[in-house]
Order: C-alpha cells, then structure tokens, then sequence
C-alpha cells in the first residue's frame, strides 16, 4: 500500500508487523489468475506502490519477473530483493525504467493514495508508456458507493511481539465534495524490555473513486477497461463493494 513517502516515513518500520495477518498469498493468487485470463500468464510486471515487496515475491514464485517502484525510501530499505523481484525508490507518475512490461499493477489501494487529477492523468500516462501493445494495468481502489454508503469507522488494531507491543488508532475524517478521506493513524510502540512507550502520529489522505471517472482518465491515455469486480470475491460492485478491482488493457 505504501506510496507517499512522507506519510510512510515512520511507520515503514512497522508495516509488515501490523499486515502480517494480511493473506498475501490469497491475494497473490486472485491477481494472477485475472492477469491469466487475459493472456499475461507470466512475463515482466511492473509494480507500482511495491511496499516491502510481498505481492512481488509471490508474483516471482508464479513465474513472473516484477520489478517496484515505490516512493518510500523506509519502504525500499526493508523490502527483500531477490532473484525475479528489485524495487527501486521513485514516484509512480513520472519513473522512467526504458523497459516495456507484459502488465503493471498496483495493490492494496496503491491508487487510492492519487489523490487530485492530474496526478491521476500522469499514472495512468506512465503506466500506458511502459506497458508493451495490449498489456494490462490492474488496480484496486476504495468505491465511493460503499464509502458514502456506509462510511469509515474509527479502528484500534494490536500486534505483540517478543520484544513489542504495538497499539495503532486509525481516525477517518471524510470530505465528501473532494471525494476524500483523511486517515489519522496515531501508533503506540512499547518496547517489552524497558516498557518505553514511543508514540508516532502520520495521516494519509485517500481518494475513493467511481468507475466512470477512472474509465475516463483510462481513455485518454489509450486504455480500455476489461473488467471491474469486487477485489477477490469477483462479486459485482456494489454499495458494499469497499475495495474494487479494475483491470485495463492497452489500446
């Protein structure tokens, strides 16, 4: 999920702690199959928002080469690069590798995080100039029906360790005319041995979106839209569809 470099700056030291319960293999499995149904069975993948690399390295494991930009230098530092997955720090509107792919991606709400037009215009743009003829550019985002349907919640999640325990409040504020929603994530971080409490503060400000103005924004960078289902159960959308898959294929 990560993407900005500044909201990740201190919580990358805690990110796979607090998504290890996250099933990226079920994940990994859902993405590939779609790639595979239309035609991308294995090949080169771009990765854009790569994290840590978890999506990545279970990519490699199904047969493809995938190569990360994400703009989180905390992010690229803990990501575990192997054969068939290097990441690199950048930003996904304007990285420039001199490669064609078969197929880019962007995972757990990567597009979310483009939050004003233009920005949009130029992933979508970037993602056209790296991707070979035909080639698919697969995403998911928040869906503004479920988020004005049934709005964001206030979330505590906890993680311990052997040497940590970890309390983080996720707070939403939504700003329903800019199609928006700030996230406030206050962490608590106990160190076991000494019982230090450290307390860090980031807010990440997410976009959902509607099919219609994604479709568009596709269009003029020369995409046409295959397909668009609830991420991992292919269900419709629907107004309590918070996460929707959609996958576009180079014109």
């Amino acid at each position: 999920m990560a993407l900005d470099g500044a909201q990740f700056s201190q919580v990358s030291d805690f990110y796979d702690l607090l998504y290890e319960d996250k099933d990226y293999p079920s994940e990994v499995t859902y993405v590939a199959d779609v790639l595979a149904r239309y035609g991308v069975h294995n090949g080169d993948i771009l990765e854009f928002g790569s994290g840590t690399g978890r999506h990545g390295r279970l990519l490699v494991e199904r047969g493809y080469s995938v190569f990360g930009i994400e703009q989180s230098a905390g992010m690229v530092a803990r990501a575990v690069q192997t054969p068939g997955f290097t990441c690199s720090v950048g930003d996904i509107c304007s990285a420039e590798t001199s490669r064609r792919f078969s197929a880019v991606i962007a995972l757990f709400h990567v597009m979310s995080y483009i939050t004003d037009n233009d920005r949009l215009s130029k992933v979508f743009a970037n993602a056209g100039r790296h991707l070979e003829a035909g080639g698919l550019f697969f995403f998911d985002v928040w869906y503004t029906p479920a988020v004005l349907s049934e709005k964001p919640e206030v979330r505590v999640k906890r993680v311990s360790t052997d040497t940590l325990d970890i309390v983080r409040l996720a707070e939403p504020e939504m700003h329903v005319n800019q199609n928006l929603v700030d996230v406030s994530y206050t962490l608590l971080v106990t160190e076991k041995s000494s019982n230090h409490t450290s307390t860090i503060y980031e807010k990440h400000t997410l976009r959902h979106y509607t099919i219609p103005e994604l479709d568009y924004h596709a269009e003029v960078a020369g995409f046409q839209r295959v397909l668009s289902e609830e991420f991992l159960s292919r269900k419709l959308p629907g107004i309590d569809t918070w996460g929707v898959a959609l996958l576009y294929q180079k014109v």
